[in-house]
């Protein structure tokens, strides 16, 4: 697996492209589901030769085909300039697809003209791939690549976001031991920290007991304390009243 592993998608899976590094083995996204489910097949009303076609994105809603043709030309002889389009208000939909001539003024406008600022914005170029990978699924039916991080719905795979190579667990081993020793000194080691971690939490257990029960006798003496108090404060009072009443009966008697 690791031996064919590539940070850009040579066949366009909606499940591995909803993954970081592409090992995903169940969606992480409702749109993802929409994107296995969906059965998408390339327009065939586009014209033009796939191979010599560029896709131009995050365009500035005020740039025109003028625009980008003055821009994209530097590269090499343009054949056409595409700007979609939204086809009831005709506003630009901030994306594009640029067919040359040549192939090495593809290649040229691929390297250089990504994160090209025009009109204030960064572009975002790449190959075009509707037609060029297999399996593949536009955003609006839940796939596509890249994708913004407020959205949720990373697909990688694509030049804006590569995979990530996978973890190779065996790459880990130490030298000069076999599989079946590592996995073992590991569940070895595992099972001693556990034990460790079962020894110190009974140790707290017991300080707390100890704690508990040391705040219980606190806690009973202080309230012998102030019963004790109350008792000895009613007495006293008690032992004042009966003076009192001495005191007024030894002058009614004066």
């Amino acid at each position: 697996m690791m031996s064919e592993w590539s940070p850009v998608a040579t066949v366009y899976d909606p499940l591995k492209a909803g993954s970081i590094d592409g090992t995903d083995v169940e969606p992480h996204d409702k749109a993802v589901w929409r994107a296995m489910m969906a059965r998408y097949k390339p327009n065939k009303g586009v014209t033009g030769d796939p191979h010599l076609t560029l896709f131009v994105a995050r365009l500035n809603p005020q740039t025109s085909e003028d625009k980008l043709q003055e821009v994209f030309s530097k590269f090499g002889d343009i054949r056409r300039v595409r700007l979609v389009r939204d086809i009831v208000t005709g506003f630009s939909k901030c994306y594009a697809f640029i067919e040359y001539k040549e192939e090495r003024s593809v290649k040229r406008a691929w390297r250089d003209a990504n994160k090209l600022v025009v009109d204030q914005y960064e572009l975002f170029v790449d190959f075009e791939q509707e037609r060029t990978l297999q399996g593949w699924i536009p955003r609006r039916l839940g796939g596509g690549q890249g994708g913004k991080k407020e959205s949720g719905q990373l697909r990688f795979g694509g030049r804006d976001r590569p995979f990530r190579k996978p973890i190779n667990l065996t790459s880990m081993m130490p030298q000069n031991r076999s599989a079946d020793r590592w996995d073992a000194s590991s569940a070895r080691e595992e099972r001693q920290r556990d034990q460790e971690q079962d020894r110190e939490h009974g140790r707290w257990r017991e300080r707390k007991s100890d704690w508990d029960r040391g705040n219980d006798r606190g806690y009973y003496k202080e309230k012998r304390d102030l019963k004790h108090h109350r008792d000895r404060s009613r007495e006293r009072d008690s032992n004042r009243k009966e003076d009192r009443r001495h005191r007024d009966s030894y002058k009614d008697r004066e």
